[in-house]
C-alpha cells in the first residue's frame, strides 16, 4: 500500500479574488481529494493546516512517506498580477520519480483546464518541499488566484481537479 504526505498550503495571507484563501481553497481541494486516494489503496497523511512548509516537510519525512504532494495556488508579480494563467507542476530535476509523477499530474490538468496548453512542468531547485523532502515531491500551482478566469475555474471545479490529482 502506497503512503502519501498530502501538504495542501498553509498560507491564509494569500487572498483569492472573491472568497476566500490558498489556505482554505487548497485544504478544501485535499479534502476532496481524500476519498479518490482511500479508494486507491492510498495510506494518507496531511500536514497540520495552522503549520509551515517547513513543518509539514519535518513531518513528511518523520513519516517515512512514499511521496509528498504539495498543493498551492500561484499570484503573479506585482507587474503582472491578475494576467498569468494555468497550472504549473515542479519537481526537483534530479528526481526521476519526481519529475515522472509531474508529468503524469500535468496531463491529467490538461484534461479539464480550459486551455492545455498553459499547463506545464517545470524543473526547480528552489522550492522546500520539493527539495527538502525525502520523498520523491511534486509542488503543483493549480492555477493563478489573482486571475479571475482561474480562481472562478479553481473553486468551480474543486471536485473535478481532485479527481484529476
Amino acid at each position: 500500500m502506497p503512503f502519501l504526505f498530502l501538504s495542501p498550503s498553509t498560507q491564509y495571507f494569500n487572498p483569492y479574488i472573491t472568497t476566500g484563501d490558498e489556505r482554505y481553497w487548497m485544504n478544501a481541494l485535499a479534502d476532496e481529494m481524500m476519498p479518490y486516494l482511500h479508494a486507491s489503496g492510498i495510506t494518507v497523511t496531511r500536514n497540520d493546516p495552522d503549520g509551515s512548509a517547513a513543518q509539514s516537510i519535518r513531518d513528511s519525512n518523520a513519516s517515512r512517506q512514499d511521496f509528498h504532494l504539495a498543493l498551492h495556488s500561484n499570484a503573479g508579480p506585482s507587474n503582472l498580477a491578475g494576467k498569468l494563467r494555468g497550472p504549473d507542476v515542479y519537481y526537483y530535476p534530479y528526481s526521476a520519480s519526481g519529475k515522472r509523477a509531474a508529468e503524469l499530474i500535468a496531463d491529467e490538468l490538461r484534461k479539464i483546464y480550459p486551455d492545455p496548453d498553459l499547463v506545464s512542468t517545470v524543473a526547480t531547485t528552489r522550492l522546500a518541499e520539493i527539495t527538502k523532502t525525502s520523498a520523491p515531491a511534486v509542488l503543483v500551482e493549480i492555477a493563478y488566484h489573482d486571475n479571475a478566469e482561474d480562481e472562478a475555474w479553481i473553486r468551480n471545479n474543486i471536485t473535478v481537479i481532485a479527481e484529476a490529482l
